[in-house]
């Protein structure tokens, strides 16, 4: 079982992943909460790393793929997880990064931009952006700052994309387009950010140095390639940096639909602006209410098309947030000691798979979700063996990927029992949690080193328990 091959991807031509970000006066935890739905067409497989903390020699060039630009490397770089799309095809920006001050970067297609005369230098930057984040970054802003300056030296490769940089404190919003402009927006602690793929910056103050950081002329250049003309000489106060460098050709059904229904879940009643950046939500909102959005196919609204899963609800014709190129979903939980910000995280779709918890102080990859080295993973990242994208039993991937494909062929007949047994996992994760954190937080005041311990068994046993779970699932719903 598997998912159908694709060797050719068009960018510009899929609808890709959706983030949202709650700010911390929003969140019910009192810290930024960070959702990622990473979307993918093609033959793949997710793998998790850890990368230590590590210092370098000096002059030390690092070359993330061929032909862009290779980046002086500094002396020292952080430990992060890494969550590394395995592809038949050029997976260039689907990875996930949090590193160790849980400083944590996802990135969603916003392509295709305007631009068609991109200022590249020495190959320009694309697949290593995020590495490097996450490599450096202390906190989320340093992480905008950093990623600002590689693309002022270098230029981006893809025609727009957006990044989430997300720590417990901030949530910013970098929007890319190819070459050298970009503009980044801090979500409002009080307000929920969501996107699919399109920009949606609008309004750009660039003397409101706490909130905003962009190329020096954002507004001037979409000037002078006719793409904004100010209603009043010299006010720029209508500028819209997605209404400007979005390819006004695009067919954005999919965004809209998308961005539409996770406003009607964050504000509880119709939105009024479908493309806002971010909305003040009536209620704060938790990570139940984040694993909703990131789980919905818009049930009991018009856009369900499903008719109450007669349909495969990814296979309606209309696009959900939970869609059948779902390679993996999280949502993390940011905490003022890093080593306790819990990732929830699924492999494959969110509706057919459970959140698992994994706590970003451990210090291994949990059993049968890894199976190379980092080092061996970035070598191979643009030239994948066959066999890591081939059935194994032995690795955690194919156990979810099986009933995931079940689900795809008979979705109402098998959801009742995926449903039962997902909601029972997450709930004995849930009751048990504040318990387990106090235990493991007590032993980290006297001896950090045995925490972590404590965090990595933990994690462990929990991904393993879903992966048996889901492993002795597939058996049972094959005698449905």
């Amino acid at each position: 079982m598997g998912q159908i091959p694709v060797e050719v991807r068009d960018e510009a031509a899929l609808e890709d992943c959706s983030a949202i970000i709650v700010g911390k006066k929003a969140s019910a935890t009192g810290e930024v909460l960070f959702g990622h739905n990473e979307d993918d067409a093609g033959y793949n497989v997710m793998m998790q790393h850890l990368v230590p903390r590590a210092t370098h020699e000096r002059g030390k060039l690092l070359e993330f793929e061929a032909g862009c630009a290779k980046i002086p490397q500094v002396e020292q770089t952080w430990a992060y997880l890494w969550s590394e799309t395995r592809a038949s095809w050029k997976a260039s920006f689907s990875d996930t990064f949090i590193n160790e001050w849980g400083v944590a970067v996802a990135t969603d297609n916003c392509s295709p931009s305007r631009e068609d005369r991109p200022e590249i230098t020495n190959g320009g930057i694309g697949y290593g952006l995020g590495h490097l984040i996450a490599q450096r970054a202390r906190t989320a802003r340093e992480g905008v700052e950093i990623a600002a300056a590689l693309i002022d030296k270098y230029g981006y490769t893809a025609s727009g994309r957006a990044y989430q940089i997300v720590d417990k404190n901030e949530g910013w919003v970098l929007q890319v387009v190819q070459g050298k402009h970009y503009v980044a927006k801090r979500v409002p602690d009080d307000e929920v950010m969501f996107i699919p793929n399109w920009y949606t910056i609008h309004q750009v103050d660039l003397s409101d140095k706490d909130n905003y950081i962009a190329s020096d002329d954002i507004i001037s250049y979409a000037i002078s390639r006719g793409w904004y003309s100010p209603q009043r000489q010299g006010d720029y106060s209508d500028f819209s940096f997605a209404l400007a460098y979005q390819d006004p050709e695009k067919n954005q059904d999919g965004n809209m639909v998308r961005h539409k229904n996770a406003l009607r879940l964050i504000l509880k009643r119709e939105p009024e602006d479908l493309r806002a950046f971010s909305v003040k939500p009536p209620e704060k909102l938790g990570v139940e209410d984040v694993k909703a959005i990131m789980r919905t196919h818009y049930e009991g609204t018009d856009d369900d098309l499903s008719e109450g899963y007669l349909v495969n609800p990814h296979r309606t014709g209309r696009r959900t947030i939970c869609t059948s190129t779902t390679l993996e979903s999280f949502v993390i939980q940011f905490r003022e000691q890093p080593e306790f910000t819990c990732i929830w995280r699924t492999l494959l779709n969110p509706c057919t798979s459970p959140y698992v918890p994994w706590y970003l102080g451990i210090t291994k990859i949990p059993a049968g979700y890894s199976w190379i080295s980092p080092e061996m993973a970035l070598a191979s990242h643009f030239n994948v063996p066959q066999a890591d994208l081939s059935y194994r039993p032995g690795r955690a991937w194919w156990a979810f990927q099986s009933v995931q494909d079940l689900a795809d062929a008979a979705y109402a007949e098998v959801l009742p029992e995926i449903e039962k047994t997902r909601d029972a996992l997450e709930q004995l994760w849930a009751d048990s949690q504040s318990a387990f954190e106090r235990q493991v937080y007590d032993v980290f005041k006297r001896d950090p080193g045995k925490a972590r311990a404590m965090l990595t068994d933990y994690t462990n046993a929990q991904a393993g328990k879903a992966w048996r779970t889901w492993r002795a699932l597939f058996d049972q719903l094959m005698k449905i």
